[in-house]
């Protein structure tokens, strides 16, 4: 297939088009490389995509409707995976309109291309956080997701209302995916694994909150890729509209996760211990059933196993794994 995907310079969005192309797929990949954060590892996640056969690098902001139609009209895609978003809950608390132009506008243009060219299915990523401040856990799709304590989760639930309109307008196929805390090789810095790891690194306190009361489920990013391409690809069992949890089905405590970051680091974490920060939740657990049945998804990897690859990937990428070596007096 010919397939689209927003956000190839992001994180999922990268590690995405990796695996489709390894399965012989040509892939579009479209991103606008903002500066949110580091411009530079966006440009270095590219890099590894640009050099491959069957993929097309397009930089054009979702919010560009003329240049996306563009893109839409001149390579005539399949299948589309919008993984583009602004992302981020404490971001959306000072910088608000970025998430109205980005998650709203943007998606809204996505939609309308995929009306206007004829793709087949749309997969779009939306997040746990539209689950709010629910308090049974595990958070299953059945549940309430009415009351958002975040800008970012109600630009993520207008998403899903909005497809819900497309599919039953237009006849779209509409799949979208609430993520569950994603980590691995590549991943943000903004995300408290990125942080933590830089900060333990350099002997500086990592902010714990909560009092580190806290509970995600990490989902380890080889784990959400399968998820994500059985979407796009299964034919069978799949409605015109579907909402699919896609996490680890693991509930894990915020220190443990710092406890094997320490080990795999090899250094003793100064944490300095705050309050809850508006529009965080306590506690993510996923419900994964739904995705279980419909596309035979099933989650292998456990933070003790994805931890270390991503401390292994960090080190490697900052070229400090040698100056380790060098420091405990062996060769490199």
């Amino acid at each position: 297939m010919k397939i689209l995907i927003t956000g190839t310079a992001g994180f999922i969005g990268m590690h995405l088009a990796h695996r489709l192309l390894d399965a012989g797929h040509t892939i579009v990949g479209i991103d606008n490389f903002n500066d949110y954060y580091d411009v530079s590892l966006k440009e270095n996640r590219h890099a590894t995509l640009a050099k491959r056969e069957g993929y097309t690098g397009i930089r054009v902001d979702l919010c560009d409707r003329d240049g996306l139609d563009q893109c839409f009209e001149e390579q005539q895609v399949e299948r589309v995976c919008n993984l583009a978003a602004q992302a981020g809950v404490r971001y959306s608390l000072t910088h608000p309109h970025a998430y109205q132009e980005s998650n709203l506008q943007g998606f809204l243009n996505i939609l309308e291309c995929c009306r206007h060219h004829s793709v087949q299915r749309l997969v779009y990523a939306s997040s746990s956080s539209v689950y709010g401040g629910n308090t049974k856990l595990p958070f299953s799709e059945s549940d309430t997701v009415d009351a958002p304590v975040s800008l970012y989760a109600a630009t993520k639930k207008a998403n899903e209302l909005m497809a819900h309109c497309y599919t039953h307008l237009y006849g779209l196929q509409t799949i979208g995916l609430r993520f569950f805390t994603v980590y691995g090789p590549w991943g943000r810095p903004d995300m408290a694994m990125w942080l933590f790891t830089k900060a333990m690194l350099e002997e500086r306190p990592i902010k714990v909150f909560n009092h580190g009361n806290m509970q995600r489920d990490f989902t380890y990013i080889d784990d959400i890729i399968s998820g994500v391409e059985r979407s796009l690809l299964q034919d069978h069992s799949l409605e015109k509209y579907e909402i699919f949890n896609i996490g680890n089905h693991r509930s894990e405590n915020l220190l443990e996760m710092i406890d094997l970051l320490s080990q795999s680091l090899g250094c003793t974490p100064q944490m300095q211990m705050l309050p809850m920060q508006p529009g965080d939740v306590p506690a993510t657990y996923a419900d994964i059933t739904r995705i279980q049945q419909k596309l035979g998804f099933a989650p292998t990897t456990t933070i003790a196993q994805g931890i270390p690859r991503f401390v292994d990937w960090f080190l490697a990428y900052h070229n400090l794994r040698a100056a380790q070596a060098d420091d405990a007096g062996t060769t490199r």
